[in-house]
């Protein structure tokens, strides 16, 4: 019997993912779900403002999705989070830095308890990109390291704890995001390695999560061009890297799910149903529809077209279909409950604070101010997010942390680039400078700054750009904050060892 449009758009609705807007589900939003039989939604920030909001919203589109609902969420840690009232977990570089596969497991097993509790059953994390390249400007301490097989190691250790909590993980940027100059999110990158190369790093975390007794349940593409392989499609869209190398030669079984394709590097390039269409046809499950309803309509409209013309064939779309039912079987959507999870919570926060401060690294002769003395602090005014990861921590909170065992002076500054470090006062104050976002500095900075003591409170790379001591967090969530009081105060020593090279 020959299918309807609609018949196709309820197939086409099912291997997508769409982005919600507001903090509710809303009638119009909840008819297009029911409409297009759409099983997958991505929650961000500004979906969330409290557990009991947030449950609420979850549970709503459990009950409009069925059973078979993926509800999904990017809380990878440090700076990528997105319930930020929960247990905040180190990033995953901090871990990288303790090199301790069982802590690893126990906070992948926290996050996971946390976002279970406020009704997801998929988290996007953990990040698998191998991070050789001091001038990545999305990745950085979002990757475990630069080690494969010890980068891995930790980051497989951290998906089987989620994995013990019933929620399911989705390794990311297949095939390797860490070796980039550019932000996929703004354009598009290339990675420019011979195919040697390729496997020898880049494919090596990916490879091993593909198989081994308990490979990962799904896999994340980057939007990234790699020649070697395919010269004409970023691998989001090349069905000879997603089925040539991940299903034929690696077998891998698992979901395969797009990054957001409303990200420049695709958005830029090809319309929304046509990049949909060609990320299905390469050997994607689940396509991330993130962008607007035009955008989420455009996508099912153009799925369904490609089936109903063979393009897409029903043998494929079955065999999708089959993978992502076996996902969310395997991790269901169960009745979101908070307050089920509290009886951990205090066990979880105590658990995160001991795993920030493992992390905790040092580079140089670092020192500490005596106990109550009058430190200057200098850090950025503002600390926006970048649209990957949360806002940094305001100088003002930072001081007011400081404050509890020091005299502090605050002095801010907007351009790194145009703030005079020699028109500091030569009073003898301790200054620590506080790196609160991922960017570097720029050449004026790196010339003329001498602080006492570098605080790099995101990006560890920021600590090569100055000739001075630096501690080292990987993140800037309270935690993190309270592990440099402990070691100002001498409580703690900065035992974690940064896993990059340069360190």
């Amino acid at each position: 019997m020959k299918q309807t449009m609609d018949d196709l758009r309820n197939i086409a609705g099912q291997l997508i993912m769409v982005r919600l807007f507001g903090t509710e589900l809303d009638d119009d939003t909840a008819a297009f779900l029911r409409q297009n039989a759409i099983r997958g939604a991505c929650l961000f920030r500004q979906n969330m403002l409290d557990a009991a909001q947030l449950t609420g919203f979850t549970g709503a589109l459990r009950d409009t999705m069925g059973e078979q609902a993926l509800i999904a969420l990017d809380q990878e840690g440090g700076a990528v989070v997105r319930s930020t009232w929960v247990p905040a977990p180190p990033s995953a570089m901090a871990l990288g830095a303790a090199n301790d596969p069982e802590l690893a497991f126990e906070v992948g097993a926290a996050v996971a308890r946390a976002v279970r509790g406020l009704g997801f059953n998929w988290n996007f994390a953990p990040v698998l990109d191998l991070n050789n390249n001091p001038h990545n400007p999305v990745i950085a301490e979002r990757s475990f390291g630069a080690d494969p097989e010890t980068a891995t190691r930790i980051a497989l250790a951290w998906m089987a704890g989620s994995e013990s909590e019933g929620v399911a993980c989705c390794v990311k940027h297949f095939p390797g995001h860490g070796d980039t100059h550019v932000d996929s999110h703004r354009a598009l990158p290339t990675v420019d390695k011979p195919l040697a190369e390729l496997e020898r790093f880049e494919f090596a975390p990916f490879r091993m999560a593909a198989g081994g007794t308990t490979p990962a349940p799904a896999m994340m593409t980057a939007h990234i061009v790699y020649p070697a392989l395919d010269p004409e499609y970023p691998a989001t869209m090349s069905h000879t890297i997603l089925t040539g190398i991940l299903r034929e030669q690696w077998d891998y079984q698992g979901v395969v799910i797009t990054d957001g394709m409303d990200m420049h590097a695709i958005a830029h390039r090809y319309g929304a149903g046509q990049a949909a269409v060609r990320a299905l046809v390469a050997g994607a499950d689940m396509v991330m529809a993130i962008g607007s309803r035009v955008t989420q309509e455009e996508t099912v409209a153009a799925i369904a077209a490609a089936i109903g013309s063979g393009e897409l064939p029903m043998a494929q779309v079955e065999q999708k279909l089959a993978r992502l039912a076996a996902l969310a079987a395997g991790h269901p959507a169960g009745t979101a409950d908070a307050v089920a999870f509290q009886d951990t919570d205090s066990a979880d926060r105590a658990l995160m604070a001991r795993a920030w401060q493992r992390g905790l690294s040092a580079r140089g002769a670092v020192r500490r101010p005596a106990p109550g003395s009058k430190i200057r602090l200098v850090a950025r005014q503002d600390v926006v997010s970048d649209g990957v990861s949360e806002a940094g921590v305001p100088a003002a909170t930072l001081a007011a942390s400081l404050g509890q065992l020091f005299e502090v002076e605050l002095v801010t500054f907007a351009d790194a680039e145009a703030f005079d470090w020699n028109a500091l006062p030569q009073d003898g104050r301790f200054t620590i400078l506080a790196s609160t976002s991922r960017r570097r500095y720029g050449p004026h900075a790196r010339d003329t700054w001498r602080p006492d003591l570098h605080l790099a409170l995101w990006n560890p790379y920021q600590a090569l750009d100055f000739a001075a001591p630096a501690l080292m967090t990987y993140g800037f969530a309270a935690p993190a904050l309270d592990a440099v009081n402990a070691w100002l105060a001498g409580s703690i020593e900065a035992e974690g060892h940064c896993p990059v090279p340069g360190f």
